[in-house]
């Protein structure tokens, strides 16, 4: 059985795991980075499957003092988004539907605060396709592509609405 839940302190070792074990589909992060994010989110929840840490989902809200390309892209754009920082499923829980509870679980939050739009990116270069599919499904549109990481990825910039 899988569970959904705000993430405590006590799971930031089991977030930075998952996150480390993905960095390559998403950037790096250390529990200082971790602290901060956490900080200036609006949803943070991980999915427990067996007492398990088994994913995670950083989100933000527009108006926080975010030092990042993607945020700053749709802040320059929008007036109302929820951002999604990262979304990380361990590898030995794909396939279960753990990814999209945690979407599903996050469009209901939006639309419970009257955000009409969720924002996020991808990696195109590298190609992520496992993530344009899963976004895909959701109705994630591109806006537009931008490189980031000093020329090292290209993303696309997404958006749905709720």
């Amino acid at each position: 059985m899988t569970s959904l839940r705000d993430a405590i302190n006590a799971d930031f070792s089991s977030i930075l795991k998952l996150n480390d074990d993905e960095v390559k589909q998403t950037s790096a992060m250390d529990m200082e980075r971790l602290g901060l994010l956490a900080g200036i989110s609006c949803y943070l929840k991980v999915a427990v499957v067996e007492g398990e840490v088994a994913a995670f989902l950083l989100a933000m809200q527009q108006g926080v003092a975010y030092e990042n390309d993607n945020y700053n892209w749709f802040a320059a754009r929008f007036r109302s988004f929820l951002y999604v920082d990262r979304i990380v499923v361990g590898s030995e829980y794909s396939g279960l539907g753990i990814g999209s509870m945690m979407y599903n679980n996050l469009f209901e939050h939006a639309r419970s605060q009257g955000i009409k739009l969720i924002t996020c990116e991808y990696n195109i270069e590298p190609p992520n396709p496992a993530s344009r599919a899963f976004h895909d499904k959701f109705g994630f549109r591109e806006l537009d592509t931008q490189w980031v990481a000093n020329g090292t990825k290209a993303v696309s910039l997404q958006a749905a609405d709720t």
